[in-house]
Parts: C-alpha cells; structure tokens; sequence
C-alpha cells in the first residue's frame, strides 16, 4: 500500500474506545471516517465523525483498518466479518474470549493476506521499552526470574471476562516480549471476592522455554493501583513501573556495608541505583504509530495476531491450572 492517506474506523465507543477516538482524531497520515456504536444517540466519537449502529453501514466507508474496542465476546464475531470483508484490523486485548476463537480470527486474517495486530499497550510502555532494549544489549546478563504485580479497583465496566483474560494478559505478553522466550508450564490459583462467575484475583508461577522463572500478581481487590515488572539477573535487577513509565537499575552489591544498624535492612552489601532517564511518549500513540505504519506496508513492531493468540492460550492455562489444582503445560 503507498504512503497516502489512509482511512481507520473505530468499533466501541466505551472507556478504551474513547481514548483510542481520540488518538485517531489526530493520527498523522490517518483520516478518523466513522464510528460504531450501538448507542449511537447518546455517544459522539469526534467532531465531524459519523457514528452508525450496524457493522453493514459501518463498512460502507472504505475503511483500510478498524480499530476493534468493544467488549471482548463480540471480538471474533466482528473480526471474522472484517477479515471477510478485507478490513485490516487492530483488536484490543485478549484477542478473543477464548483461545479457540482467537484460533479462529487468527487463521481469518493470515488466510487473506490482512495485517492485524493485538492491542497490547504495554509493550509500548516507554519503561517496558527501555528495559527490553536493555536486556537485548546484556546490560543484565542472563535473566533468571521477572515477577509482575498489577493490581488496583475493581472496575465496574469490565463483566465478560475475568481478572486473568483482562489484566494478566497484559503480564504475560509483556513477560514473552521481553525475555524473547515462551510459556512451558503454569500453575495458578484464583480468587472471587466481588461475587461474579469471573475470578478477581490470581497468583501465578510459570517457567519459560529458557528456564527463566515468571510470578505474577494480579487482582481487582486493591485499594491502590501498581503496574509493576521486575526483572532479576545476573548483574542485578531492572525495575519497570508501567503507571509512570519509569525504569531504574539496581546492581548486584559491591560494597561492604559496615554501620550494622543500616545492614540490617539493606543488606550486608549494596551496590548502585540508577533511575535512567526515557523518552515519555502516550503509549497508546506508539501503539497506533506502529499499526498505521504496518497497514502502510512498513517495517512495524505490532503485537502480532499469532502473539495475541499465543497469550489466551497462556490465560486458559492459567484458569485451568486453578480450576485442576495442577500444574499446565503447554501443549
């Protein structure tokens, strides 16, 4: 496809969506043609945007890519008609509600030659990008563990899939990408508190292809927000906080610590901290940058649908695991 401008619509006007309405409001080399909505007589997604209520009118603008935003059981369904349709797509995470219907929107897009990425807004995290490029560069030696922790309220507009396939799909895309290694075993225990079918809180230790150990903590039970990745190596530790975009360095102690009363809660030896200073752009920008860039035809660093389909996978082994009381692998 040449460079001219290309033509994006928008399925999902809800909380994510409205961010992602105003991202393509302002995209450069994108024009924002329509909208939709199924509350279309109470929802505006940008000035001079038209919002229809049916996927036919929707359609009918010539659209090269659509931004998939609406809740996540309505993902295949939508997506499949897309691909048939020849609309490229960028689907908010999980990919799907379930991996055979990730499966499904996988082999739909590969099957008609379509770019189509998965809304995993992490990877762009300035933090998260510092870190992996870090780590590429050996500047932690060989990784041996990476231990998330994401946690905050329970949010009310979330009611078709639980804390796992909403939020710790983040973590597990974020822990594939930047340790370059996959999923081979997990075992997880969940919680429900808030008194729906949908668990709310999971803990979860998994081993990677390359013996690297993974520990995850997510719930929609805290009182505060964390958005958290440590990962521990040979030469020390990185420690990424997603909410600010912050990434700071703690290397392994080299100097003795002598004043006992500090050792006793530093360690008997500490060694230097560094907070490094990154370049802070939106991530969702970055995100949409990137897919506009591969829908173009350029070199683009997307969350690829098989990615997208590799993370459910991992989700479902989670909830089996807590489900099984066992240990998964993979298949």
């Amino acid at each position: 496809m040449s460079s001219h401008r290309i033509r994006a619509g928008l399925i999902g006007l809800g909380a994510m969506g409205r961010n992602h309405a105003r991202v393509l409001s302002s995209l450069e080399g994108v024009e924002f043609a329509v909208a939709l909505d199924p509350q279309v007589d109470k929802i505006a997604a940008s000035p001079g945007v038209p919002v229809v209520k049916e996927l036919d009118d929707f359609l009918k603008y010539g659209l090269d890519y659509a931004v998939i935003a609406c809740p996540t059981a309505l993902h295949e369904p939508i997506g499949l008609e897309l691909a048939a349709a020849g609309v490229n797509a960028l689907i908010e995470k999980p990919l799907a509600h379930t991996a055979e219907a990730a499966g499904k929107l996988a082999e739909a897009f590969s099957e008609r030659g379509l770019v189509a990425g998965v809304g995993h807004i992490e990877r762009y995290n300035p933090a998260v990008q510092s870190m992996r490029a870090r780590l590429q560069n050996g500047e932690l030696g060989d990784i041996l563990q990476i231990a998330t922790r994401r946690q905050g309220p329970f949010p009310h507009r979330i009611a078709d899939v639980g804390v796992v396939k909403d939020l710790a799909t983040h973590d597990i895309d974020l822990t594939a990408w930047v340790t370059g290694e996959s999923y081979e075993t997990v075992f997880a225990q969940t919680q429900h508190r808030s008194g729906r079918p949908h668990e709310d809180m999971v803990t979860a230790t998994a081993r990677l292809s390359g013996g690297v150990i993974a520990n995850h903590a997510v719930n929609w039970l805290s009182p505060f927000k964390e958005r958290r990745a440590v990962v521990t190596g040979d030469k020390g530790s990185f420690t990424a906080d997603t909410l600010t975009g912050d990434l700071t360095f703690h290397s392994n102690g080299v100097e003795d610590t002598e004043w006992e009363a500090v050792a006793a809660f530093r360690g008997v030896s500490e060694g230097d901290m560094i907070r490094y200073a990154v370049r802070k752009r939106e991530p969702l920008l970055v995100e949409h940058e990137m897919f506009r860039d591969a829908v173009l035809g350029r070199e683009a660093d997307i969350v690829t649908i098989e990615q997208g389909l590799k993370v459910v996978t991992v989700s479902e082994m989670m909830l089996e695991s807590a489900n099984n009381g066992t240990a998964v692998p993979a298949q």
